[in-house]
């Protein structure tokens, strides 16, 4: 399957009707084929097959839940998840984010911004998981470990444009991020903060400017940043340091300035 039809195909997982059809007709204006199921064992499926560009995904689903639905999705793609949940509370989203989505909307949502988020997903790098690769050309589990084997990037094939900060070093064209040369696996939205801080360096990044900067927009042409997504951004930066072996009271790499937002340590 080419990436052409992955730009082209969204995936819904919610069991309220009434919300499906509002989530697909915002994913039908935006020019998507849409698949929209009302469970997470379809919903899993859907992307397995499909390989879509987005995904959207409740969390208070039958048989099993969105979190579960999140980091099962994670396993076979790399498409992007906008969580779209009742739950609005800061542990619903750091649990969201921390299974595996990208983007976390509280219910009930504006389908203005729903699209904005979407076109704002369909801007940033898809990135080709080992598995997805395999899965496209229809490998065997054992062709997929040979293929997740040979993915990862080493000396003699990485990009030598890298950043570094003590450390902790990363390369935006391969998408790679190492800590004393050991590679850390990050999602998609912990790389582009990540990235955005150490090009940043010293300059303070708030919480609306990360989740402007995340979307690929500025503040001329956002639709609207709310409490919702500066508590996202929280919580991806929670995930963040504990990946990275960071320490908010006595960070080594990201240290946050009480009411503005985050930056790079001296």
């Amino acid at each position: 399957m080419s990436n052409v039809v992955h730009q082209k195909t969204a995936v819904v997982i919610d069991d309220d009707p009434e919300i499906r059809a509002v989530v697909v007709e915002v994913f039908e204006s935006a020019g998507l084929r849409t698949i929209a199921v009302d469970n997470g064992i379809d919903g899993v499926e859907a992307v397995k097959t499909h390989q879509p560009a987005v995904t959207t995904l409740d969390i208070t689903l039958g048989g099993i839940d969105g979190y579960e639905t999140a980091r099962r999705i994670r396993s076979v793609s790399a498409t992007f998840i906008i969580m779209l949940s009742g739950l609005g509370e800061e542990t619903d989203i750091v649990l969201g984010l921390g299974a595996g989505a990208d983007d976390y909307v509280v219910k009930p949502f504006r389908p203005r911004e729903l699209r904005a988020r979407i076109e704002a997903a369909l801007r940033r790098p898809r990135i080709e998981s080992a598995v997805t690769q395999a899965s496209e050309s229809g490998a065997t589990d054992e062709a997929a470990a040979v293929v997740a084997s040979s993915a990862v990037p080493g000396p003699s094939n990485r990009s030598d444009h890298w950043v570094a900060h003590g450390d902790l070093r990363l390369n935006a064209a391969t998408r790679t991020a190492l800590v004393a040369d050991e590679e850390i696996d990050l999602t998609r939205t912990e790389f582009d903060q990540l990235a955005t801080l150490l090009e940043s360096k010293r300059r303070v990044r708030s919480k609306s400017d990360l989740t402007l900067v995340l979307r690929g927009e500025d503040a001329a042409t956002s639709y609207y940043v709310g409490e919702a997504d500066k508590r996202a951004v929280e919580a991806h930066m929670a995930n963040l340091r504990r990946k990275l072996g960071d320490n908010a009271n006595d960070p080594r790499y990201i240290e946050t300035v009480r009411g503005v937002g985050y930056r790079l340590t001296p």
